[in-house]
């Protein structure tokens, strides 16, 4: 699998790093990457124009991650790596196995009428989303409308804490043998 950051963090991020062991742990391959432009420069959000580069590069790390190990390639990320993945699915249906999304940013905080939903009615691939149930960029109702299946996690808000990757990873393994 190949998983990325969101907007202000890069793939060491620690949701990533304990992801990726929590996973490697069930007998996952795992490879955490920096999308296009966090590789550009160390700090700051990414720019809407640079959207196409950051899809770009996460389709590289996939197609990689696949001709080095010959097995079939999940994809996925946390927020604004997990929504890139999202869209680049709408784009190429076939670039992954399937997507394991943390913390869909549906909105931006406190605007709930900027929807980010557009490219979702063509994602076929089989997908996981999971979010916090105090997450700023979606309520529970709200994401229920547009993701499935959703897990959500009690108490948890955008960020998702650490501690809570073996939860996660447990998620994913009874979710994923159905996925495919």
């Amino acid at each position: 699998m190949v998983l990325t950051h969101g907007a202000g963090s890069n793939a060491d991020a620690p949701l990533l790093v304990a992801l990726s062991a929590a996973l490697a742990e069930r007998g996952w391959a795992i490879w955490r990457v920096n999308l296009a432009y966090r590789a550009q420069r160390p700090s700051g959000p990414p720019h809407p124009s640079g959207a196409a580069a950051d899809r770009a590069s996460l389709a590289a790390a996939v197609e990689r991650l696949g001709a080095e190990t010959g097995l079939p390639v999940f994809a996925g990320g946390h927020s604004y790596g997990g929504r890139q993945a999202t869209m680049l699915a709408a784009e190429q249906p076939t670039f992954a196995k399937g997507l394991l999304v943390l913390s869909y940013p549906l909105h931006p905080p406190k605007q709930p009428d900027k929807l980010r939903i557009e490219h979702l009615p063509k994602v076929t691939l089989p997908s996981l989303f999971v979010s916090g149930t105090r997450d700023e960029f979606g309520t529970p109702a709200e994401l229920a409308q547009y993701l499935s299946p959703l897990v959500l996690l009690e108490g948890q808000g955008h960020s998702l804490a650490p501690k809570l990757a073996e939860r996660i990873a447990d998620e994913w393994v009874q979710v994923s043998g159905r996925l495919v």
